[in-house]
């Protein structure tokens, strides 16, 4: 029996970025028009209005993750957040003057976002040295993995919170806890993370954070970036000089609008955080059971308890990746990150994990949110189902898998 049929398109793509709450843009309209003034004007009233502003969302942004406001820095997003923990953080503890041979030792992952990755490639090319280790085969990484790693010249460990494409989530705490023993600094890209978990900052061993409004149902082009002022009191080189603001780690005049927008999608996230969990994990949950239950040939990827609960990847045998989006226009999805979608290579991600190029091309990444619902959930595993076995059916090695032939055994000729 068909599912009952939802307003379509649906959207399933949560993790690439999330509709504003009608909440947050309620709080945000006021500083379009009515309290416009700019937070630096200190002389009269519209700039004192939008400094109050820029101040609670300040308290709202840190209260979710365990912070003081003044460790709360403003940016537009967590691209720039990473860029400006993970350059600000090497070149201020660089080991050596510049045009040395080494400048400092940086441990990062293989599976983290671009957004770190290509920071740390820049460091390499000024003298830093990187060492990106590979995730476990379910995706995570763990304080051991780091503690293998380490040197003596070691100044900053980068890994991320939760991945991008899998959900899984890493031992933070204790990488943070191993990196304080050590007098190293730790910066985690928690894109994914804030706002779906719990997190304390200082319990977590965390010196630096970054965030991004967009991800949980607050504006695009906001963000933040976490930096500890004791034990240890962290320091940046700032990337861009100005007027000083943001205590002269990021200068340029504040975005008032999206940061209250920001500050507000916090206090909303905090608020529903639990219920909210628990409610994806079971919509999440049922879309699995539904497409395992239907179809063989199929792998969920990532770690099967500690990742996300609004988020699955899952990898189809004998199904191209590209068709089966195709076949399910009317379904908003991803095969890999929203920032590399444009590429025909198989996910990076996925790579890491080991997982093979047949599998890594035939799988779709599906992240729900806040206004996801059961009848949506039922119907994108109805067609999904439909859609994989349709392409099985055109599929001859799909016919040979289930003849029983070993594919990975067949020696192709060449012509």
């Amino acid at each position: 029996m068909s599912a009952k049929l939802p307003k379509l398109p649906i959207y399933l793509d949560h993790a690439a970025t999330t509709a504003c709450d009608p909440r947050v843009v309620e709080a945000m309209l006021p500083y379009f028009t009515e309290k416009f003034g700019n937070p630096g004007s200190r002389n009269h009233s519209f700039g004192w209005a939008a400094e109050e502003a820029v101040t609670k969302a300040r308290h709202q942004v840190a209260e979710l993750i365990g912070a003081d406001p003044k460790e709360i820095i403003f940016t537009s997003g967590a691209t720039e957040s990473n860029n400006l923990a993970i350059k600000g953080a090497a070149n201020m503890y660089a080991k050596k003057p510049a045009g040395q041979t080494q400048r400092g030792h940086i441990i990062s992952v293989s599976h983290e976002h671009k957004a770190v990755l290509d920071p740390c490639k820049r460091l390499e090319k000024e003298g830093f040295e990187v060492t990106l280790i590979d995730p476990q085969s379910d995706g995570t990484v763990t304080r051991e993995m780091i503690e293998t790693v380490i040197r003596d010249d070691t100044i900053l460990v980068t890994v991320m919170w939760a991945n991008n494409e899998i959900g899984t989530f890493n031992e933070i705490p204790e990488i943070g806890a191993l990196c304080h023993e050590k007098g190293i600094i730790f910066h985690t890209d928690a894109t994914q993370w804030v706002g779906k978990m719990p997190t304390n900052v200082k319990e977590d061993n965390v010196d630096l954070l970054s965030l991004s409004g967009h991800k949980l149902y607050g504006p695009k082009g906001v963000g933040a970036l976490y930096v500890r002022r004791r034990r240890p009191r962290v320091r940046l080189m700032a990337l861009q000089e100005g007027g000083g603001q943001e205590r002269g780690f990021r200068s340029g005049t504040l975005n008032v609008t999206g940061i209250v927008g920001l500050g507000k999608a916090c206090e909303l996230c905090a608020a529903d955080m639990d219920s909210e969990r628990q409610r994806l994990l079971n919509l999440r949950n049922k879309l699995e059971a539904a497409i395992t239950n239907a179809l063989d040939v199929v792998q969920i990827n990532g770690h099967p308890d500690k990742r996300l609960a609004h988020l699955t990847n899952i990898s189809f045998g004998f199904v191209e990746g590209e068709s089966l989006m195709m076949a399910l226009k009317e379904i908003a999805m991803s095969s890999g990150s929203a920032c590399t979608s444009a590429s025909l290579e198989p996910s990076y991600v996925l790579k890491a994990l080991g997982i093979g190029d047949d599998l890594a091309h035939s799988s779709l990444r599906i992240s729900m949110g806040r206004w996801t619902t059961e009848e949506e959930i039922d119907y994108a595993a109805e067609k999904i189902i439909e859609a994989v076995n349709k392409l099985r059916d055109l599929s001859p090695l799909y016919d040979m898998h289930n003849e029983g032939i070993d594919i990975t055994k067949i020696e192709w000729a060449a012509h």
